[in-house]
């Protein structure tokens, strides 16, 4: 599967003064991605296109990240980011779609779902943030020093950056993969938002939630990379084990960026969990 395809992003949806891109492909079944962080929607691009053939895929970037707007004075944690999903739903009109969900996202549909009454099909969670512990070493320097990070100077910002992403690919980023990762943070623009996002990085989002995992009652997978570093596959047991009747995937060989990683793998496993439920 190619990993360079690129998703335009070519609708807006405003939610409270902010600009949320998005965009829609295909017929079928509703499914929509939810990216996590520091990623956009780029990063599900080829599993859009592949998944159109079958479903209406819908993709979007959360306020703060690719696409959609980052201006300074707007929250962009994952309460924030809980409440504009349950609102992007309704604004899609979409009563019960099945959503995968990555990293962040993970935090984002739960909290969209047990919060604020959105409604799916099913739920895939990949390698997301839902349990504690959560947040690096790197996550809680910046909280501390936001502002001299926002203010490195653009080449050492893009040094740090590329070592940081880099870090979450199990096998190697290829130049053109790690150029779609970092774009949307390059820019003076992007360099505030990436430092932004993580000084806003909280586990307490995720404390008010984990309680009541329980209570899901729809189809849930979870789907890790065996090699992740960043949410170690201890989580995905716990969160399987979390989660009356949940699916249980764990793919050998990948890390964080699953999607880079074992594509093949995680496209065929989307897929058939996908099909099983249409």
């Amino acid at each position: 599967m190619s990993t360079g395809v690129d998703v335009e992003l070519s609708q807006t949806f405003g939610w409270r003064d902010r600009t949320v891109a998005w965009d829609r492909f295909g017929t079928g079944p509703a499914v929509v991605l939810c990216h996590g962080t520091p990623w956009s929607a780029q990063l599900w691009a080829p599993f859009a296109r592949a998944l159109s053939r079958e479903f209406t895929v819908y993709v979007w970037d959360m306020p703060g990240y690719g696409r959609s707007s980052k201006e300074p004075g707007h929250a962009v944690d994952l309460g924030t980011q809980g409440e504009v999903f349950a609102g992007l739903l309704a604004h899609w009109e979409l009563a019960q779609p099945h959503v995968i969900a990555h990293d962040y996202g993970g935090a984002v549909s739960l909290r969209a779902h047990l919060l604020h009454g959105a409604r799916y099909a099913s739920l895939a969670l990949v390698d997301v943030v839902a349990l504690a512990p959560w947040g690096s070493e790197f996550f809680r320097l910046v909280a501390q020093h936001a502002d001299v990070f926002t203010a490195q100077p653009s080449t050492v910002h893009q040094g740090a950056l590329e070592a940081y992403i880099g870090t979450a690919s199990h096998r190697g980023l290829t130049a053109g993969q790690l150029a779609t990762l970092t774009a949307p943070w390059l820019t003076p623009e992007g360099q505030r938002a990436f430092y932004r996002q993580i000084a806003e990085a909280d586990q307490r989002y995720t404390d008010e939630i984990e309680g009541r995992y329980g209570e899901l009652d729809l189809p849930v997978a979870v789907v890790w990379g065996a090699e992740d570093t960043w949410i170690p596959v201890d989580r995905a047991h716990r969160l399987a084990g979390a989660i009356p009747g949940a699916h249980l995937e764990i793919i050998e060989g990948a890390g964080h960026l699953i999607q880079y990683d074992a594509p093949v793998e995680l496209a065929m496993t989307l897929h058939r969990w996908l099909a099983a439920r249409v």
